[in-house]
């Protein structure tokens, strides 16, 4: 089992514990995965590297939670946008990515 998956399988545990995976506490989940995407622009906005790498471990458990609540495998959706955007063309302008 990679280091990830072992990682996922511990944070849907916790989850599972605090009862969080019912698929009707979507809408709440997704709301702490925005809260947490605000607290690591936050973070990189103060350049603080230890509440970056927190805040990105954060948003990485909320969204592991709310993919499970939706019956859904983060890495399959990973796979699934990598999938649509390996081949995309663009460029990048001020250090945001233009597609064509």
């Amino acid at each position: 089992m990679s280091k990830y998956r072992s990682l996922q399988k511990d944070v849907l545990g916790w989850a599972r514990d605090k009862d969080l995976l019912k698929i009707e506490n979507h809408k709440s989940q997704a709301l702490k995965m925005v809260s947490e995407v605000g607290e690591l622009c936050d973070a990189i906005a103060k350049n603080d590297n230890e509440e970056t790498i927190d805040a990105i471990g954060d948003t990485l458990v909320t969204l592991i939670i709310l993919a499970n609540q939706l019956g859904l495998d983060e890495v399959d959706c990973l796979e699934s946008a990598y999938g649509v955007i390996r081949n995309r063309k663009g460029k990048t302008v001020n250090g945001t990515f233009i597609k064509h």
